[in-house]
């Protein structure tokens, strides 16, 4: 089939990759301009640079306009093929070609549509995560499923972890349902939208640490911020502090949420939970740190004292 592929960061690379290195056709290659947002400066090999490479017309849109259309129409793709495109596609391209518009999406769609899924799926404390690849309509991420693949996420994996183990899904699951579809199968499998959700990009006050949040999320959103991503931050005697690294505590700590209690292994303890005062919980045993000036030390190290808050604010 002749193809054209819509992408953006690593994700879009290894879509094209996986196109490159299959029996179908490249025809035009569509893909956003570099960005200086924090989150698109991550996992962002060249879609373009790729193209290039292998001789592949490319075009560079922030979103699609008249003029991209017409170019669409001259190349006339069978089908067009997506991934982490970042605007809305309108429905005269991506009904354009004759087998329509296949997208793939990193999560286990019908859950965890829109942006960041893996992030936010680590932190929801979901079993298993992947990749999907469905027919486009009108409504984001919601078209037919094709083909569908999961890992399982460990109870130590960080979202680093389940970028690498996800991403390597993209090639089979793009290969597969193109498979599919050009040997002529139209019915694929209708998403249940009872079971649909929608998340948002992720932003500076999502990586900000509450400590009403229970002990067990806490940990889990600093899993989900690993480097390369922006780590989650508190405040401590008014200056940022990122936890690079935390566990959950063995003992059951009782207070006010965010107060720095006790060392407990190799970490310092802080006391979360929205009714921690109750004495139920466990806290969050903090064991590595990073200062405002970008200093990385051990927490038993950085806390010489206890005593004292963690804050949202300064």
């Amino acid at each position: 089939m002749r193809v054209v592929m819509f992408g953006y960061q690593t994700w879009g690379h290894r879509t094209l990759q996986a196109l490159l290195d299959s029996e179908h056709d490249v025809v035009t290659v569509v893909t956003h301009p570099r960005s200086d947002h924090a989150y698109e400066k991550i996992w962002s090999d060249s879609v373009a640079d790729l193209a290039e490479k292998h001789g592949v017309p490319v075009i560079i849109r922030n979103r699609p306009d008249d003029e991209l259309l017409e170019q669409l129409k001259e190349v006339a793709p069978d089908i067009i093929v997506a991934n982490n495109w970042r605007t809305w596609m309108p429905p005269e391209i991506y009904n354009l070609p004759r087998h329509g518009t296949l997208n793939i999406h990193d999560s286990l769609l019908p859950a965890y549509a829109g942006f960041s899924p893996i992030i936010w799926a680590l932190i929801n404390g979901e079993q298993e995560v992947g990749v999907t690849a469905h027919m486009m309509d009108e409504e984001l991420d919601a078209g037919d499923i094709v083909v569908q693949r999961a890992v399982t996420v460990g109870p130590t994996d960080t979202a680093t972890d389940l970028f690498h183990r996800t991403v390597d899904l993209i090639a089979p699951v793009t290969v597969e349902a193109l498979g599919l579809i050009a040997s002529g199968q139209t019915e694929f499998t209708p998403q249940d939208r009872s079971k649909a959700s929608f998340f948002h990009k992720r932003a500076e006050e999502d990586i900000r640490i509450d400590w009403n949040w229970p002990a067990e999320d806490l940990e889990r959103l600093v899993r989900a911020q690993s480097a390369p991503y922006p780590a989650a931050f508190t405040f401590h005697r008014g200056q940022r502090l990122e936890v690079v690294s935390a566990v959950v505590s063995q003992g059951r700590y009782g207070g006010t949420p965010g107060r720095v209690f006790y060392r407990e292994g190799d970490g310092v303890v802080i006391v979360a939970g929205a009714d921690a005062r109750t004495g139920r919980n466990r806290g969050l045993a903090i064991t590595r740190v990073r200062t405002a000036d970008g200093h990385e030390l051990p927490a038993t190290e950085y806390f010489t004292s206890m005593g004292g808050y963690l804050t949202g604010r300064p």
